[in-house]
């Protein structure tokens, strides 16, 4: 047979297990709310450059030229490099007119007295054509998210920025109300033994 106790203990676990749960939705959905505002932020202050947040840039792989290393419908995260940290083996992110490519450096070469990079993709048989120079770089990659394209385009749309804010208002207010139902019945039991606190007191005066 089951407590009373029992069920005011699983009652318990059950509102911890949900006010946890809610606050990292909370916290998932104003990481994403901060991420989209600052890129479109970003795109339309600079709209010929790559938005980036706290310094990492991130995009959709559309080619299959780093294959398997990197795969089509990809999400890379690139950052800010310096000279110093760009070696022979290591993936970089480069712009070739108003397209990015990401491959990778096969060589580090010096022409008319400028360092340059040769890159190839690994699934391409040959190297790439054209020398990269460092100001076309936007970064060197991170890591990836396999297969996450079709889903970072919907997080940047600006439907979902709105569809994010709703539910943060909605989860907000049901914490607020449960928080205020929570005081509430504390409220009512302080006052409830405060009154048989009283009473007994009473009756153990009349009876004295």
């Amino acid at each position: 047979m089951y407590k009373l106790s029992d069920f005011d203990k699983s009652s318990r676990h059950l509102y911890k297990l949900g006010k946890i749960l809610s606050t990292i939705i909370c916290i998932i959905i104003l990481f994403l709310i901060i991420f989209n505002v600052t890129l479109m932020v970003e795109s339309y202050i600079n709209p010929n450059e790559l938005p980036s947040f706290l310094g990492i840039k991130s995009f959709v792989i559309v080619s299959e030229s780093m294959e398997p290393t990197i795969m089509t419908e990809d999400v890379i995260f690139i950052t800010n490099t310096s000279r110093e940290n760009l070696e022979v083996g290591d993936i970089i992110s480069f712009r070739i007119g108003d397209y990015i490519n990401t491959h990778r450096i096969i060589r580090i070469e010096q022409q008319n007295g400028e360092e340059v990079y040769i890159t190839k993709g690994d699934n391409n048989n040959a190297e790439d054509r054209t020398p990269v120079k460092f100001e076309d770089i936007e970064g060197k990659y991170l890591f990836r998210l396999p297969g996450f394209g079709r889903i970072t385009d919907i997080l940047k749309s600006k439907v979902t920025l709105v569809i994010l804010l709703v539910f943060l208002v909605i989860i907000s207010y049901y914490e607020v109300r449960i928080s205020r139902r929570k005081l509430k019945r504390k409220e009512e039991r302080f006052e409830f033994n405060k009154k048989l606190v009283d009473q007994v007191k009473s009756d153990k005066n009349n009876k004295e």
